[in-house]
């Protein structure tokens, strides 16, 4: 299974905002890879700006394949991507 760069962002904007008390709207997410840094999130908030790593990124992936489509996944399972084709990332999901 592949996840698009939307459901990513969805992902950590339904994590953020469950674990903050918001609604998912309230929650602004921008993706970034950096050779340096590997796969970030920065996250906007009640007017605050806070950076995800990838950890916390595949969490919020964990968590959203369980809501939306009843998937247990594992951690070891999800792979972070740069999709070339459409410029994007984008997370494998993993059958093992």
């Amino acid at each position: 299974m592949r996840l698009s760069m939307d459901e990513i962002n969805n992902a950590v904007c339904l994590n953020i905002a469950e674990r903050k008390g918001l609604k998912p709207t309230d929650v602004i997410v921008q993706l970034s890879w950096e050779e340096d840094t590997g796969y970030t999130a920065e996250v906007w908030t009640e007017g605050r700006s806070q950076y995800l790593v990838e950890s916390n990124l595949n969490e919020a992936i964990l968590r959203y394949m369980f809501s939306e489509y009843n998937s247990r996944v594992f951690k070891e399972q999800v792979e972070l991507v740069i999709n070339d084709d459409e410029e994007e990332i984008q997370a494998i999901i993993h059958d093992n």
